[in-house]
């Protein structure tokens, strides 16, 4: 069942507050105006794909055209979304409207005053300019019946997760959360191969997805993520982790995010230590994930106050030392993963 669209807040930074529906990228459902709105292309394309799916499914006469609003002749708009001879229903995809023309500007306005019976009008806008803020405005005031699916950067670990987790909801498939952190730290920096080792994963693989098929098919690359080298220090398996780490170096890693990683499991452990409350509230109270409390829960175990507090000093040190204040980041890293994994004294070696 297509989950009811909701209304958008007002928003700050000077973002118009929306009048129209808002909805899903996961769920998207066809309007007169579709404006598909964020930087997150991988989201767009699939909001995209999927209206033309849904109206394709309704109707397989469907008429698909593509119109860029950066390059766009006088009277396309109309031309497109005007209904043929047999009535077939139109999907009119425009790109580009965060460089549109002044002519693409006039003709889209004018069209939201009237929009043609059968026709869908799909506007991509990345919000990287404030180029076409009027049609944006308009849209979002109510004006032509439209509805907005908003496709926010995905730049946290936590929004990572919570994507890669989506898409294997979505396919009512199942998979371990070590399996599903494992996938996420091997594709940290790119969320089209995120996305696209999901899919692989949901059609190749015919039951639950753990942690050996994750290696099984991305291995190279959950052996040289980030926070498998933090994964490994932090549970005091030196000769793993010093492994990790040089797998990691070999493959280009820099060594200024696998400190960060570090640093940041370090720091998520020291906020959770000592507490009682439940992984829910907890979570609730700090802003994170249930999942995330949980894990440096786990972490914590071999550690106390004073080796924890050591190991952030090294953390600290570090992340100086990598971003400049030593002529050998390599060395810092390398130290700093001996420190945490054999809980030496801080600033041995």
């Amino acid at each position: 069942m297509t989950p009811a669209p909701r209304r958008a807040p007002a928003r700050g930074g000077g973002r118009t507050a929306s009048a129209i529906p808002q909805v899903s990228w996961r769920a998207p459902q066809p309007a007169p105006i579709v404006l598909v709105s964020g930087p997150e292309e991988v989201c767009a394309e699939r909001a995209i794909a999927g209206l033309r799916d849904y109206l394709r499914a309704e109707d397989d006469s469907l008429e698909v055209s593509d119109l860029r609003a950066d390059d766009y002749a006088a009277g396309s708009l109309l031309a497109l979304t005007s209904p043929s001879l047999f009535g077939e229903p139109r999907l009119v995809r425009v790109s580009g409207v965060e460089k549109c023309s002044d002519a693409f500007l006039t003709e889209a306005l004018r069209y939201l005053e009237s929009p043609q019976d059968g026709a869908t009008v799909v506007l991509r806008h990345t919000g990287q300019s404030v180029r076409g803020k009027k049609l944006l405005d308009a849209i979002r005031s109510g004006t032509g019946g439209g509805i907005e699916i908003a496709c926010p950067a995905v730049k946290r670990d936590s929004d990572r997760f919570d994507f890669a987790a989506g898409e294997f909801q979505a396919a009512r498939k199942r998979i371990a959360p070590v399996a599903l952190r494992a996938l996420v730290g091997a594709f940290s920096d790119d969320l089209t191969e995120l996305a696209a080792a999901c899919q692989q994963l949901i059609a190749d693989v015919p039951g639950d997805v753990d942690e050996r098929t994750v290696e099984r098919y991305y291995g190279g690359r959950v052996e040289t993520s980030a926070f498998t080298v933090a994964d490994t220090a932090i549970a005091g398996r030196y000769g793993e982790a010093l492994v990790a780490l040089r797998h990691a170096l070999a493959s280009g890693a820099d060594p200024v995010p696998l400190v960060a990683a570090i640093a940041s499991k370090l720091r998520t452990m020291a906020r959770v230590a000592g507490t009682r409350e439940s992984s829910s509230a907890l979570a609730a109270r700090l802003g994170m994930k249930d999942w995330q409390v949980d894990r440096a829960r786990r972490d914590l175990t071999g550690w106390n106050e004073t080796s924890l507090g050591m190991a952030i000093q090294a953390a600290a040190r570090a992340d100086a030392e990598v971003k400049g204040a030593s002529r050998d980041p390599v060395f810092a890293v390398e130290r700093l993963v001996t420190v945490i994994a054999t809980r030496a004294p801080f600033g041995a070696g």
